[in-house]
């Protein structure tokens, strides 16, 4: 048997495995445009066909119910989260690649301590430390601990690409007059652009669909963010689940069409810095 086709034999598994996964995970989304376009009786009567009306009210409905102060309260809070963790993660990770500074490694290992600190834990505290501040039932009593709980992650990922940015390259831009900020922002931002863009992704992605501190640190209906809004959601509703399961699309779609655009830098990103750091 050719070479050619013992290699697109030795394909097919791996392609069935990958093709059975695509429809594990696409499935429950088609799942849910579909019935999402239904009243609650045609869900429970046949929830596994196509709608025989295609409701777009439902979308109306559920973005005039409550939706969409629940969209613009979370696009506020993932917008804040993303740009602060980026641009002190970035600092930091410069910091950490391009300064000679003692304990430099001892804050490394203690940055890298912040990934095992799990939220749950440290739940009674950050609410204890939120009251104190007098910030609860803010927006920056999601925006600060979503900072916080982001920045080690991030900062990995982009000290990983900053190690692979030449020295050389940084000298001769200090030999030309440049400053630090000059170099860092002229220099290691555009030439890192992936991997900034892929820690915006993941940012942005668990921001959007964060629920505990959203839950607990807000009690105001106002300022309440996606995820915590659905919960009521359902109840302003009256388990109109058509309506319902639109506010969920409507609640998805950002974080799709963000992944669905950012796809290549993402990827691009991930493989940054794996050689190095």
């Amino acid at each position: 048997m050719p070479f050619k086709q013992t290699a697109i034999l030795g394909s097919v598994p791996l392609y069935t495995i990958l093709l059975v996964y695509f429809i594990i995970i696409a499935y429950p989304l088609f799942w849910m445009i579909i019935n999402s376009f239904k009243t609650t009786e045609e869900i429970f009567s046949n929830s596994w066909s196509l709608p025989q009306n295609w409701l777009i009210s439902n979308y109306i409905d559920a973005w005039n119910t409550g939706i969409s102060g629940y969209f613009f309260n979370s696009t506020l809070v993932t917008l804040s989260t993303c740009l602060l963790t980026v641009f002190l993660s970035a600092l930091g990770a410069y910091g950490l690649t391009r300064f000679d500074m003692k304990g430099k490694n001892l804050l490394l290992i203690f940055c890298m301590g912040g990934m095992m600190l799990s939220p749950q834990v440290s739940l009674v505290p950050l609410y204890k430390l939120i009251q104190a501040l007098g910030i609860h039932d803010t927006y920056l009593a999601l925006i600060l601990p979503y900072v916080a709980y982001r920045i080690p992650i991030t900062i990995l990922l982009i000290r990983a690409a900053f190690l692979e940015v030449p020295k050389e390259l940084e000298e001769s831009a200090f030999l030309d007059g440049c400053n630090t900020w000059t170099v860092f922002t002229k220099i290691f931002i555009p030439l890192n652009l992936p991997i900034l863009l892929t820690t915006i992704v993941l940012t942005a992605y668990f921001t959007w669909n964060e629920f505990m501190f959203a839950l607990i640190f807000v009690d105001s209906e106002a300022l309440k963010t996606i995820p915590a809004g659905l919960m009521q959601f359902r109840d302003a509703l009256q388990t109109n689940w058509g309506v319902l399961l639109a506010g969920l699309m409507i609640s998805a779609a950002p974080i799709i069409v963000l992944f669905l655009f950012m796809q290549k830098y993402f990827i691009r990103g991930l493989a940054s810095g794996s050689v190095k750091g």
